[in-house]
């Protein structure tokens, strides 16, 4: 370098990029003294901590009380299942085939991509009144009511159960009996026979009561005020009860000219028995909360109808 001249700045502290070190540091010339002799200058790009090795603590993932249903997957993501038990140390799942498979509640699960500690359900139940499967505050207890002459009429034994599990104390309390329809193709001379009246009244659940169905232009027959027929969009009731319950994201698809139930049993690869599929659904259901909302409102809608102050 000519004598005089400036140095080239190439980096920071005029100093070439080339004597940069991995630290991020750099040689300078010890100015004050006048010598080659070279001081050490840490870069500002680096702190202290570049090359310490990553933090090991994370936060614990949250604790998620292990209810009867609650669908998660193991921590390697192998299994997936709804919770059927849960004691001490262990938690057992059951996939939508009925496969089960137990797990100790040290390790975590997998809750809609996140990961979390399963806990065992608060034994205590909480202050406050007791409420029935429908939600309702449960009445004393007390005699056994006479039926009331108002009917509901549902379409078949399936429907029937499930009204029951979730509505039968409220039914019993109001004296409402539910019936069976065995279909709807004889409703509008089902409900003629019946012969309601503004305090005799009948109300009917209908499935896959939906625009331009077989079971709408049916259901349109029935023109009496104190007849009132409702419906929900589900082909079969089955699909009432949410998916997620069975361990499900969705009810599968059925193609239109493939029998309901049975395309289900098909899809889930359950064993081709309608009867022991209902049992085991209707089994799953602990409340109305376990139900469409779409089912949920019909059925309170006729319950209110029929029991209508002035209807006996």
């Amino acid at each position: 370098m000519t004598e005089g001249a400036e140095p080239k700045s190439h980096g920071p502290g005029g100093v070439a990029p080339e004597r940069a070190n991995r630290l991020g540091q750099y040689w300078q010339p010890d100015k004050t003294s006048g010598c080659t002799e070279a001081v050490i200058v840490r870069s500002r790009r680096y702190d202290q901590r570049v090359l310490a090795p990553p933090s090991r603590t994370s936060a614990a993932p949250p604790q998620v009380a292990a209810e009867y249903g609650l669908v998660v997957e193991d921590s390697a993501a192998e299994f997936c299942g709804a919770v059927v038990s849960c004691e001490k140390d262990v938690v057992e799942l059951e996939d939508r085939r009925g496969k089960r498979r137990v797990f100790p509640l040290s390790e975590t699960f997998l809750l809609d991509g996140r990961r979390v500690r399963l806990v065992r359900p608060a034994e205590s139940a909480q202050a406050g009144p007791a409420r029935t499967a429908s939600g309702s505050i449960a009445p004393p207890a007390s005699r056994a009511r006479v039926a009331r002459a108002s009917r509901i009429y549902v379409e078949g034994k399936h429907d029937a159960e499930l009204v029951e599990k979730v509505w039968g104390d409220d039914l019993r309390d109001v004296g409402v009996v539910v019936e069976l329809l065995n279909g709807v193709d004889d409703l509008p001379a089902i409900a003629a026979e019946f012969g309601a009246d503004c305090d005799r009244r009948l109300g009917v659940l209908v499935d896959h009561l939906v625009a331009g169905s077989k079971e709408s232009r049916i259901a349109a027959l029935v023109t009496s005020e104190h007849v009132l027929v409702v419906g929900h969009p589900y082909v079969d009731v089955w699909a009432a009860v949410k998916p997620s319950r069975l361990g499900l994201r969705r009810w599968p698809d059925v193609p239109r000219n493939v029998p309901w139930k049975d395309g289900v049993l098909t899809a889930l690869g359950w064993p081709p028995d309608p009867a022991a599929a209902w049992r085991r659904i209707l089994g799953r259901v602990r409340s109305y909360a376990d139900l469409e909302p779409a089912f949920l409102g019909r059925v309170e809608e006729l319950i209110d109808f029929v029991t209508a102050p002035g209807s006996r």
